[in-house]
This record gives structure tokens, sequence and C-alpha cells, in this order.
């Protein structure tokens, strides 16, 4: 039996440490896009990451996003934010989700929990059949090869199991509080000083 037989190649690269996980931006990153942020980490791997932030939210309701796209609704969605979900790719739609991939668009990203990019789960929860915990998000965030780990290393995101509470089922402005108390720290105490021994 050969090498190669034994350990057959690999088709895509194994997740990376920060895969599930959620990113607290820190004080060192003092402004711009992802100053107090926190982004559900969807994807980790040696070719880079791509993930969604989880409170900041557009002016922008998903009734009316359902409207812009000729979606009819019979479900009240005027009190669901729409996300902005990152800097890149804006005018694309994500939900995440609770539940397994089962749309067309759909991807595990942890567990129990996936992330859609397809109409036919809008149309889903416009009729109410939907989901039952799920966020809307237009752009996501994205980081190259090692680029991630760079910036966790400087110290510009600290990181904790994602927690479907925080994600679903705390209000969008109080979502990076909580996250912090999950690792047992004020996020408003932190300062951009890194201490070095």
């Amino acid at each position: 039996m050969s090498l190669e037989e034994q350990h057959p190649p690999e088709t895509a690269p194994a997740p990376g440490p920060f895969q599930g996980q959620l990113l607290i931006a820190t004080p060192v990153i003092g402004s711009g896009f992802f100053n107090r942020s926190l982004t559900y980490l969807c994807h980790h791997d040696a070719n880079g990451a791509m993930g969604i932030v989880i409170n900041q939210h557009l002016d922008l309701a998903l009734s009316d996003m359902l409207e812009h796209l000729d979606i009819e609704s019979i479900s009240d969605l005027s009190d669901s934010p729409v996300l902005a979900g990152g800097p890149v790719g804006t005018e694309q739609g994500f939900v995440l989700h609770r539940g397994g991939p089962e749309w067309e668009g759909s991807q595990s990203v942890g567990e129990d929990l996936s992330l859609t990019t397809s109409r036919d789960i809008l149309c889903a929860l416009a009729l109410g059949d939907g989901p039952e915990d799920y966020l809307v998000a237009l752009g996501y965030a994205g980081w190259g090869p090692g680029q991630l780990e760079q910036e966790v290393s400087g110290n510009s995101w600290l990181t904790v199991p994602a927690d479907q509470g925080i994600l679903f089922h705390v209000a969008t402005n109080d979502k990076l509080t909580a996250a912090g108390q999950q690792l047992g720290i004020d996020i408003d105490l932190l300062t951009a000083q890194a201490g070095h021994a």
C-alpha cells in the first residue's frame, strides 16, 4: 500500500481555529467599519476567512428589502432589521440561520447553523415558513490567507465561541456587550494599550 493510498489528498483545507467563533473588535481597531463590531466567523481555513458582522444594522427593515425584491410577504417583518454584514459585496444578501443547509444556496457554518444566499429562503420567510431563528445581512467581512491570524495576534480581535442566544435572541445593539460578558470582560473598559510582560 502506498503512502498516497493511506492518506488521500484532501479536497478542502481543514477548518481553522476561528471558524464558528465570534470576533470581538478591540480598541486597537480605532475607527472605520469594524470599530466596535462583533462578527460571526462562518469560514476559516488556510485560504482565508469569511464572516458576517452581527451587531450593526442598516436603516432598512426586512419588509422593505422584500418589497424591493418584489417578494410578496404575508408576515410582518417590519421589526426585523437588515444587518450591515461587512464592507465586501454590500449588494449581496446573506441569511445566517439555525438549522441545516436545506435551501438552494445553503452551507453549514457551525453546529446547527447555516448560511444561505439564495432567494428561496427570503420567499419562505415572507410566507412565515422560514427558519425561526435567523439574521439577514447585506455584505460580508473577508480576510486573505493568514490575515486574520495576524490581526488576532496583533490584539485587533478577541475570540469567543459563538453562542446562539447572542446570535439570535440579544438585541443588535447589545450583542457586543453580551459577547464580552462571555469572556468576563466589560468591552467599554478595554483600551488600545496592549500589555507586554
